[in-house]
C-alpha cells in the first residue's frame, strides 16, 4: 500500500510558511548562537585545546561493551518497558556511595535523579525554581549555558563579579531567590572557592531564604592537598541543589549526569523529568551502575588522575619556558582547563585566527561575561592533549602572543 502510495502522490513544491515562534522559542534561537561549547573546527587543528572534553582515549571501552551487552543479552522484557522517572535504584545508590566518599556529599539515594547530562539537569532546575522575572544571582564570568537557559526562561540575571577566589558573597544581590556556582573549579576562571566564602554563601542563602545551585561540573579532578568539602556537604538547612555529570569522566555521548535536591523538592523534580522525556535510558543506567559498584569507575578514575596530572605538568612547564612573564595562569588548581590572562592588550578574535591558521586551537573567556570587561582571557584545555603535543602547541602559541 505505501509504495503504490509513494508511487502515484504527484510531486509538489513545499512552501515554507510563516510560523510563528514562541517567546521560548524566539529565545532559544538567540541563546543558541552564544553557547560556549568549542564546536568542531574544520578542518581539524593538529593542537586543539579544546575545553569541556573527556579523555576518551583513556576509557575502557571494551569494558564497557561487554557489560552493556550482558545486560542486553540477560535483561528481562520489562526491562524495555518505560522506567522510573527518577532513575534507576541500583545507580542513584551507586552515585551515593561513590560521591559520599570522593565529594564528601550527604544524601541518600532517594534524592537522586538520574537526568540526561549537567544541561538537562540546569534546564530542570529553571523549570521547577525559577518564574519569570525572578531575580537570579550568576557569577561573572560564568558558563553561559547557565545564562540562556536562564534568559529564556525569564529571568533577571544578577552578576556577581569574581576574583582570585572565586564568587564574592559580599557582591551578592540584596534581592535574589537563587544562585548558581561553580565553587570546586570556577567556570571559566578556574578559582577555587575558599571555605571561608562557601561557609558565608551559605549563610547568605540562610538570611534571604534563597537556593545555592552547585555546579560541580569536574569536582573529580584536584591537584595538591586535599580537596575542600562540597557546598552540599556543608549545608545543614537543604539549600543547595547538587548537579554532577559522567561527561567529563566516562564519556560524554553517554548522556547521564545527576541532580542530589533536598528532599522537599523531589517530588516537583521527578515530575519535571518525567514531563520532560519520562526517563533517562535504562540499559546505559544499569551498565554505569556495575561499572561503578565494581570498583571500575574508581580504577579509572585513578587512571585519568594520573594521566591529567602529567598532562598539567607538561602544560605548566610550557606555558612557564615559551610564554614566561606574558601572562598570567588562573584555574592550574583543578579541573582540566587553564586560563591564559596576556598581560598586554590583545584581541581575542585575532590571537584565535592566528594561532588556528599554525593548527593550534584556543578559545576566548571574552563572551562568557554578562557585564562589559576590558579583561580578556584564553582558555586552553588539556583533557585531549598528549604531553609531547601539548608543548608544541604552546611553543607554537609563544610565536603569536
Amino acid at each position: 500500500m505505501s509504495e503504490e502510495l509513494g508511487d502515484s502522490a504527484p510531486a509538489r513544491e513545499k512552501k515554507s510558511a510563516k510560523l510563528r515562534l514562541s517567546r521560548f522559542g524566539s529565545a532559544a534561537v538567540v541563546g543558541a548562537a552564544s553557547v560556549d561549547s568549542p564546536r568542531r573546527k574544520s578542518p581539524l587543528l593538529r593542537y586543539d585545546f579544546a575545553y569541556g572534553r573527556s579523555d576518551t582515549e583513556t576509557f575502557p571501552f571494551e569494558v564497557w561493551r561487554r557489560i552493556l551487552l550482558r545486560h542486553t543479552r540477560n535483561a528481562p522484557v520489562r526491562t524495555f518497558d518505560y522506567g522510573p522517572a527518577i532513575g534507576s535504584l541500583e545507580l542513584r545508590e551507586a552515585i551515593c556511595t561513590h560521591l559520599r566518599r570522593s565529594r564528601a556529599v550527604v544524601c541518600d539515594p532517594t534524592e537522586v535523579i538520574v537526568v540526561n547530562g549537567s544541561q538537562q539537569a540546569l534546564d530542570l532546575v529553571v523549570r521547577v525554581l525559577v518564574d519569570r522575572g525572578d531575580r537570579v544571582a550568576i557569577e561573572d564570568p560564568h558558563y553561559n549555558g547557565i545564562r540562556e537557559v536562564l534568559r529564556v526562561a525569564g529571568a533577571q540575571l544578577m552578576p556577581v563579579p569574581v576574583d582570585r577566589d572565586g564568587l564574592n558573597p559580599a557582591k551578592l544581590p540584596k534581592h535574589a531567590s537563587l544562585v548558581f556556582v561553580t565553587p570546586s573549579h570556577q567556570f571559566p576562571t578556574g578559582a577555587i572557592l575558599p571555605l571561608a566564602r562557601r561557609l558565608a554563601l551559605l549563610e547568605w542563602a540562610r538570611r534571604k531564604n534563597a537556593v545555592i545551585v552547585e555546579d560541580d561540573y569536574d569536582g573529580e579532578f584536584h591537584y595538591g592537598g586535599r580537596p575542600l568539602e562540597s557546598l552540599q556537604g556543608l549545608d545543614t538547612d537543604g539549600r543547595i541543589v547538587y548537579i554532577g555529570t559522567f561527561s567529563r569522566t566516562v564519556f560524554p555521548a553517554l548522556r547521564i549526569g545527576y541532580l542530589i535536591v533536598p528532599k522537599s523538592l523531589v517530588a516537583a523534580f521527578t515530575a519535571a523529568k518525567w514531563l520532560n522525556d519520562l526517563h533517562s535510558a535504562t540499559l546505559e543506567q544499569q551498565t554505569l551502575a556495575e561499572f561503578i559498584t565494581t570498583g571500575m569507575y574508581e580504577r579509572h578514575l585513578r587512571r585519568l588522575r594520573r594521566r591529567s596530572t602529567a598532562r598539567r605538568a607538561a602544560l605548566l612547564d610550557a606555558i612557564q619556558k615559551n610564554l614566561g612573564e606574558r601572562v598570567e595562569v588562573t584555574g592550574d588548581g583543578s579541573g582540566a582547563h587553564v586560563v591564559l590572562w596576556p598581560k598586554k592588550r590583545i584581541s581575542e578574535d585575532a590571537i584565535i585566527a592566528c594561532a588556528a591558521s599554525l593548527g593550534v586551537g584556543i578559545y576566548g573567556i571574552s563572551h562568557c561575561f554578562l557585564t562589559r570587561s576590558s579583561r580578556t582571557g584564553l582558555m586552553l584545555g588539556y583533557a585531549r592533549l598528549n604531553e609531547k603535543e601539548i608543548r608544541e602547541g604552546i611553543r607554537l602559541l609563544s610565536e603569536i602572543l
